[in-house]
C-alpha cells in the first residue's frame, strides 16, 4: 500500500467540491429516482444493470460485464450455495486505471438487487414508482441500496466535472446476489478485482461499520402423518410440528445472545443474534391433517465462528430438543442449507483507512463519525475475509428497508457522496485530466 493520502489534501479543491455539491442535489435526486424505476428483484436485474452500464460508459470508465459462474465459484472460499440461476444476471464493474499510481487503490461497491416488495397494497405508492416527499425518496431499493450506488457514482464523477481523476486505480462495482448469497461480490474478487480498501455505502445512517454478524440460511422440512380431519388423532400435523420445532430453535438464539459480552463490538446490542422465520409453506387440503411443511430460516451468529460449526450446533440442538419433546415423537425432519453461509467479521477501526474516512466525515459534516456493529451481513466480509482488503460500510440514512414504504434521505445521500468524494481525493490522490 502506498503511504496514506493526507498529503494529497488540497483546500482549494475541497472548496470546489463543496461548491459543486451545492448544485447537485437535484441531479442526484433525479438519478436515484431513475434507478429505482428499474425493478431489480432477484434474477430480474438486467434492466437496472443496463442503466448502470450506460452510466459507467458515460463516465469514460472501462466496463466489465460478466455473469456469475457458479461452477467456478463452488470451489472458492466464501461461496454460498446458489438459490437459483438466471439469464441477464450480471455484475457490472466500471474500471478506472491510472499509470501514475500516486495513491491507494479503492473499490466502491454496491448491490443492485432488492428484496421483494411484500404486500404491495400496503404501500402508500407503487414500490417502483418513486415518490419525493419531505426531503425523502420513497421506493423499493431506494435505501437498500441504490442511494449508495448513486452516492459513489456522483463522488467519482464530481471529480471528473472539476477536471480531475483519481491518481490510483478505482473500481466501481454494481453486484447481484448480495441479498441472498454474496456470490456477486465474490465473483468480482475471483475475477481479480483487488484494491487497498473498499467502501460499501449501505444505508447505515452515516455511521462507519465496525463489525458484522455471520448469517446462515437453512430450510427445515417437517413430515407428519396425513389423515382425514374426522380421524385427526390418527395423524400427525406437520404444520403444528413445524412451529414447535421453530420454538425450540429460537431457544438457541437466546442462549447465544448470552455470550455477546465475549464479542466486544456487540456487547452494547440488546440481542445481536437474530433468528428469523422468513418463509413457510405446507399442507395439502383444509380438511386433511397436513403431511409436509417447510420453513426457511435465517440464523445470525458471532464473528469467529464458521458456518460449519454453526450447522453442527443447530443440528445438535434440534436433535436433543426434539428427542425430549414427546409431542414430536412421530415427526421426521430434514435440514438443507442454501443461500447465505457467511461468517461474520470485525473491521480494524484503528487502520489508516478507517481513520481517514472518519476524519473526512467529521471535517465535512461537522460531527464525529459513530461506529456501528451490524446484526446483518454485508459484502464487507468478502473483501475482509477472502480478499484481505480493508473494508467497511458507510452510507446514507434510510427507513423501512425490507419493509413497507422504504425511503431514503436525499440530503443524507448527498452528504455521503460528498464525503466519499473528499475521501477519494486524499486516499487515491488526484491528477488533472489530460
Amino acid at each position: 500500500m502506498s503511504s496514506t493520502s493526507n498529503s494529497f489534501y488540497d483546500p482549494g479543491l475541497a472548496r470546489e467540491i463543496n461548491a459543486l455539491y451545492k448544485e447537485q442535489y437535484a441531479d442526484i435526486t433525479s438519478f436515484l429516482c431513475a434507478l429505482i424505476k428499474h425493478p431489480s428483484l432477484l434474477g430480474d436485474e438486467e434492466s437496472a444493470q443496463n442503466f448502470i452500464e450506460e452510466t459507467f460508459t458515460s463516465m469514460d470508465l472501462v466496463v466489465d460485464r460478466f455473469a456469475i459462474n457458479h461452477e467456478a465459484l463452488k470451489t472458492v472460499e466464501g461461496y454460498s450455495p446458489s438459490v437459483g440461476e438466471w439469464d441477464g444476471h450480471d455484475n457490472i464493474v466500471g474500471v478506472h486505471r491510472t499509470k501514475s499510481s500516486k495513491g491507494n487503490s479503492l473499490i466502491l461497491n454496491g448491490h443492485i438487487d432488492v428484496v421483494p416488495v411484500g404486500a404491495e397494497d400496503l404501500w402508500s405508492s407503487k414500490p417502483f414508482d418513486p415518490v419525493i416527499k419531505d426531503g425523502r425518496i420513497y421506493g423499493r431499493g431506494g435505501g437498500d441500496m441504490k442511494a449508495g450506488i448513486a452516492a459513489y457514482i456522483f463522488a467519482f464523477n464530481s471529480l471528473k466535472k472539476l477536471g480531475y481523476r483519481p491518481a490510483s486505480d478505482v473500481f466501481l462495482q454494481s453486484v447481484v446476489e448480495e441479498e441472498c448469497t454474496g456470490n456477486g461480490a465474490l465473483a468480482c474478487l475471483h475475477r481479480g478485482y483487488k484494491a487497498d480498501a473498499a467502501i460499501i455505502p449501505e444505508p447505515f445512517n452515516e455511521t462507519i461499520m465496525s463489525a458484522q454478524m455471520g448469517v446462515m440460511w437453512l430450510q427445515i422440512e417437517v413430515t407428519g402423518k396425513p389423515a382425514h380431519v374426522l380421524h385427526d388423532t390418527q395423524g400427525n400435523n406437520a404444520i403444528e410440528a413445524t412451529f414447535k420445532i421453530w420454538a425450540h430453535l429460537k431457544k438457541l438464539a437466546s442462549e447465544w445472545n448470552k455470550n455477546k459480552h465475549l464479542h466486544p463490538p456487540f456487547h452494547a446490542a440488546e440481542a445481536p443474534v437474530k433468528f428469523n422465520l422468513g418463509k413457510i409453506s405446507g399442507g395439502e387440503w383444509a380438511s386433511s391433517v397436513p403431511t409436509r411443511c417447510q420453513m426457511d430460516i435465517r440464523c445470525g451468529f458471532f464473528p469467529g465462528q464458521s458456518p460449519k460449526e454453526i450447522q453442527q450446533a443447530i443440528e445438535r440442538h434440534l436433535e436433543i430438543t426434539i428427542k425430549n419433546d414427546s409431542s414430536l415423537e412421530n415427526i421426521n425432519y430434514t435440514i438443507a442449507y442454501s443461500g447465505f453461509q457467511s461468517p461474520g467479521c470485525v473491521v480494524d477501526t484503528s487502520s489508516k483507512f478507517i481513520s481517514l474516512l472518519s476524519d473526512t466525515h467529521e471535517k465535512e459534516l461537522g460531527r464525529p463519525a459513530e461506529l456501528f456493529a451490524s446484526a446483518a451481513t454485508t459484502d464487507v466480509r468478502t473483501f475482509q475475509l477472502y480478499g484481505h482488503i480493508p473494508a467497511t460500510c458507510y452510507g446514507p440514512e434510510a427507513l423501512n428497508i425490507h419493509g413497507i414504504d422504504e425511503s431514503v434521505s436525499i440530503q443524507s445521500t448527498v452528504d455521503v457522496s460528498r464525503v466519499i468524494c473528499h475521501f477519494i481525493t486524499q486516499w487515491c490522490g488526484i491528477e488533472k485530466v489530460d
